[in-house]
């Protein structure tokens, strides 16, 4: 057995096909996929830490991807304001925001300490995760397939003007839930139609079993924020 990697595959396979959709890229070599969800916490002392060097990779990949799509779509902007423009889109936060709405936080292999402590929950490591897993489709795919992925999942960004400064209503709205009811939202797709590269979400936001609100969207988690955005514009939510 080599000691640089886990003793099993990660996540479990019946989760992969999932995965793969929210991310929208079909691995050949899922080993890549498992390298990139473990984190060094999980690995053996001295082990090779290959889910670092796809991070590396990733994050690479990622500004080069994100520059380009902004120079495309702004071509006017000067150097200095498409600089920070993309310094906004990959900053960590918005990197762990797009690694939540991806379920990597679930599907995150974390040693138990740092499980404990909050791991899926720390930021940098859910920004960490998110590069690594482009770096693994980069590995498996070529930068096409890499940059498709990228495209796809800051499209919303990109047609805000490349300022990813739309508010995280499910932040917001977990946070009064919270003050309020001690509890969190739930939320459940209730339809989902289209073809695969035009799909529709509807997604329901509830509390305590009470449906507060309806969003849709062209992915879950767009539609889950449309939800939650709904939700607190209605006069009826915990404020």
């Amino acid at each position: 057995m080599n000691p640089s990697r886990p003793a099993m595959t990660w996540p479990p396979a019946d989760a992969v096909p999932v995965l793969e959709e929210r991310l929208g890229y079909v691995f050949l070599d899922r080993s890549l996929l498992d390298a990139a969800l473990t984190h060094p916490s999980a690995l053996p002392v001295g082990a090779l830490r290959a889910g670092e060097q796809l991070e590396f990779l990733g994050d690479a990949v990622l500004d080069l991807v994100v520059a380009d799509l902004l120079l495309r779509h702004f071509p006017d902007l000067d150097e200095g304001e498409l600089s920070k423009r993309r310094a906004t889109l990959v900053r960590t936060v918005t990197l762990a925001g797009k690694a939540r709405g991806l379920g990597l936080d679930e599907a995150l292999r974390l040693g138990r300490g740092e499980d404990r402590s909050g791991g899926r929950d720390k930021e940098s490591i859910l920004a960490d995760v998110y590069e690594a897993v482009l770096g693994a489709v980069f590995r498996d795919g070529g930068f096409a397939r890499t940059r498709a992925v990228i495209s796809r999942h800051f499209a919303d960004d990109i047609a805000r003007g490349g300022t990813a400064g739309a508010p995280d209503w499910k932040t917001i709205l977990q946070e009064r839930v919270q003050s309020t009811y001690r509890t969190v939202p739930i939320y459940r797709v209730v339809e989902e139609h289209g073809p695969a590269h035009a799909r529709q979400f509807t997604v329901e936001v509830l509390v305590e079993g009470t449906v507060l609100a309806v969003g849709t969207g062209t992915s879950k988690r767009a539609a889950e924020q449309d939800a939650a955005r709904a939700a607190i514009a209605d006069a009826g939510t915990p404020a």
